[in-house]
């Protein structure tokens, strides 16, 4: 399972967002947001919406850390 995150550069809402990526199947991707408390709104099109807060869930939880532009 490899999952992505970039770094909470993304404005919105008053927050700063990272994006939560997979790049072997959707399923995995649902699968591994679910593990770490994002709700299924937080999903656009082909990402997760993680706020700054979660960054660090998400990094201790297995994603993995890359630059906003991989």
């Amino acid at each position: 399972m490899t999952v992505y995150i970039d770094p909470p550069q993304w404005p919105g809402h008053g927050r700063l967002w990272s994006h939560l990526v997979s790049d072997v199947s959707f399923e995995e991707l649902h699968a591994f947001a679910a593990s770490i408390g994002c709700p299924p709104r937080a999903f656009e099109r082909d990402h997760y919406d993680v706020p700054e807060a979660r960054y660090e869930d998400a990094v201790r939880a297995g994603a993995r850390q890359i630059g906003s532009k991989e």
